[in-house]
């Protein structure tokens, strides 16, 4: 399959010239092209490691390896940017003119992609997934126009946990659509499938973003990529800002790359500390429904959500309520934490649901109090 490049991209993107320094092509001597300060940074005071922060970083490549060999790709293929933030407003800024074309949303669903498509001026059109979290493929084809330059799927879905089939992706890249899928697999290391990203081989319209937030345990450091055809990262390069990675955000993520075994063992932590939670909140009456998750969090539907969700707040438990997404009526979004904390959470969340039943059962004496005296 070829890619048409000139008529997906952005016109003054396809013919932007990218900021070059005499350090694209010299990163060894005596350094004094860029500005730095050469008597060093006040850290190396100090500390050790300090002696290098006066200096641009420029450790990319070596990080794009450790990449490439981690996700079984080539380095050609590999975008870095802060978290997979900078990759979702880059492929929209590539691709979507301002006011004139636009992007296709899934929900429920990231709502970053939305926060972009806005800020971009981008028409952001949605198709909602069907009841059970999968693409309604009928209603997402139709749906699409010549404006319609980039398709965002999130697998495993947040917030929904649930991954989307291979041949769906597969379906909707061979279809007549001829703009970009972007599909986002933040969470893939937590399911029982593996990343999709080998179809970039095959599908130069396909970009997978991933991120190192969330299996790594590195939020704090942001760092993601974007994994695409060479020809469309090389695109993804001329519009990122100059350094766009810090060098300490570059050293951790390599350092981190060395310990995939230990990051496998603690995402199978994960899953199985998700299982046992999933299984008690389904032991818990007020919980009407918990649903299934490849992910390291997942969606349990319980009555007043809302009212539950504030109350488990000011109690000092954090989960996400999502009653207004589409299918997610009454849904909190549940992170799964260490054992302890999920042993207060479910003491929580029972104390809660008590409290709030018990409100609302007084709520409803008192309504019909109120009619009786006004039917005399």
């Amino acid at each position: 399959m070829s890619l048409d490049l000139e008529r997906l991209i952005r016109p003054n993107i396809l013919n932007l010239v990218p900021y070059r320094c005499a350090r694209d092509e010299y990163k060894k001597g005596i350094l004094l092209d860029s500005n730095e300060n050469s008597f060093g940074s006040v850290l190396s005071v100090e500390q050790e490691d300090g002696q290098e922060l006066h200096r641009y970083p420029f450790a990319y490549a070596e990080l794009k390896k450790k990449i490439a060999k981690f996700r079984g790709i080539r380095v050609e293929q590999i975008f870095t940017g802060v978290g997979s933030d900078e990759a979702i407003d880059s492929t929209i800024r590539i691709f979507c003119s301002p006011g004139k074309e636009s992007i296709i949303v899934t929900p429920p669903t990231f709502s970053v992609y939305k926060v972009r498509g806005d800020i971009n001026d981008a028409k952001v059109i949605s198709v909602p997934l069907t009841p059970d979290y999968q693409l309604n493929m009928d209603k997402l084809k139709k749906a699409i126009t010549p404006e319609v330059k980039v398709i965002f799927i999130c697998s495993p879905g947040n917030p929904t946990g649930v991954r989307i089939p291979r041949e769906d992706i597969i379906e909707l890249l061979e279809s007549d659509y001829k703009g970009m899928v972007a599909l986002d697999e933040a969470y893939v290391d937590f399911s029982t499938s593996p990343s999709d990203c080998d179809l970039v081989d095959k599908y130069p319209n396909l970009v997978v973003l991933q991120t190192m937030s969330k299996s790594f345990g590195l939020a704090g450091i942001r760092l993601g990529w974007a994994i695409a055809h060479p020809s469309v990262i090389d695109v993804f390069n001329k519009v990122k800002t100059p350094y766009n990675l810090s060098t300490m955000t570059a050293k951790m993520g390599m350092d981190a790359l060395e310990l995939v075994d230990e990051m496998h063992q603690r995402v199978k932590q994960v899953q199985q500390e998700r299982d046992k939670l999933m299984e008690s909140m389904r032991q818990t009456p007020e919980v009407k429904n918990v649903r299934s998750s490849e992910a390291n969090f997942f969606l349990a539907e319980i009555e007043h959500a809302h009212e539950v969700y504030r109350m488990m707040a000011d109690k000092g438990v954090v989960v996400q309520y999502k009653g207004k997404e589409p299918h997610c009526k009454d849904c909190l979004r549940v992170t799964v934490g260490t054992p302890e904390e999920n042993k207060v959470l479910l003491e929580t969340l029972k104390d809660v649901c008590k409290l709030v039943a018990e409100q609302h059962a007084d709520d409803a004496t008192e309504n019909k109090t109120k009619k009786r005296k006004t039917d005399q």
